[in-house]
């Protein structure tokens, strides 16, 4: 039984939510990580370093990139990645004030 009247809102979690299938692979933790340590940094650089195939690293980018928890700025030839922290922010409060409904 609902005990009060509690807003959801739907278009926030549906987001969020893709934003947490994004996630939801080993290998897009690992690129996240390294983009987190570096700041911002190259394609080339993430799949040298990390020992991937491009095509494989600019798959998983594309991914991160249509959740929209990796921006990009092209720098010449090369398209740097960097996280979007405020969006992955804003996922985790929607998550957060999703949990905190009070049903009973």
């Amino acid at each position: 039984m609902h005990k009060g009247k509690a807003s959801i809102n739907v278009e926030k979690l549906n987001e969020s939510s893709e934003i947490l299938r994004a996630l939801a692979h080993p290998l897009r933790m690992q690129i996240l990580d390294f983009i987190d340590k570096n700041d911002k940094i190259n394609v080339n650089k993430i799949y040298n370093t990390l020992k991937l195939e491009q095509s494989i690293t600019s798959q998983h980018l594309r991914i991160l990139r249509m959740a929209g928890i990796v921006k990009t700025h092209r720098d010449g030839k090369f398209i740097h990645y960097s996280i979007d922290y405020s969006k992955v922010s804003n996922a985790v409060k929607a998550i957060d004030s999703f949990h905190q409904l009070d049903v009973a």
